[in-house]
């Protein structure tokens, strides 16, 4: 078998490849974002005493935890719109970059619901009573004294869980959005050269991924060591 590979193409092809890069780091910033901030939100939920609303964020969970993210993302994109229409009463198209966006957010706020309660079960039951005894209030003491503690535990987590993230930005080629990848497939597929663009961004996420591995597991250690 002849493989003969003409990597003349990447130079040409670099501009489009960054604009895809930009989209995927951008879609992992609002995935951590909106996943964090809507996690912590379904977290505390959870952790409520009030059944209606622990049992809501059980189901929440439990379904986006339960099907694949590329049908999280074909329903953001076909439902959202639906949705809207249907309280405004106006058809309002949202476009599959901000699909994507909701999407993202909404998928891995499941996962990072499970993540931060858990980091605030890891802290002890007594600075509660404590906190609560020098005379603040329950969101005080979630805000001030829970959460900083639950977050510096769980920090490894949420850095490993955002090297899964950046890779799979890579599925939303299904609603035709141009991340990274998408980029080096479309531009693969117009010159003839997937092979060379394939192997160019193989190598490009396996640098960016094995670095951000290297950082979590340099910092589990250094916090370990102390």
């Amino acid at each position: 078998m002849n493989l003969s590979l003409d990597w003349s193409v990447l130079p040409a092809a670099l501009p489009f490849l960054l604009q895809g890069m930009g989209f995927s780091i951008a879609l992992l910033v609002v995935s951590l974002l909106g996943g964090l901030l809507l996690g912590t939100g379904l977290a505390l939920m959870r952790l409520s005493s009030n059944v209606l609303v622990s049992s809501f964020a059980a189901a929440y969970v439990g379904i986006f935890r339960s099907i694949p993210l590329v049908l999280a993302i074909f329903w953001c994109y076909l439902l959202v719109p639906m949705l809207i229409e249907a309280v405004r009463g106006v058809h309002t198209p949202i476009g599959p970059m901000y699909s994507a966006f909701i999407a993202y957010a909404m998928f891995e706020a499941a996962y990072f619901c499970e993540v931060i309660r858990a980091g605030i079960l890891s802290v002890p039951r007594g600075q509660t009573g404590a906190s609560l005894a020098l005379g603040l209030t329950r969101a005080q003491t979630m805000r001030h004294i829970i959460l900083p503690q639950a977050l510096r535990t769980m920090m490894p987590l949420i850095l490993t869980k955002s090297i899964i993230i950046f890779q799979d930005t890579s599925l939303v080629y299904v609603i035709s959005v141009s991340d990274f990848l998408g980029a080096a497939t479309k531009i693969g597929q117009r010159d003839s050269r997937l092979i060379e663009l394939y192997l160019f961004a193989g190598v490009v996420y396996f640098i960016l991924c094995f670095a951000a591995s290297k950082f979590v597991e340099a910092r589990t250690h250094r916090k370990v060591a102390t």
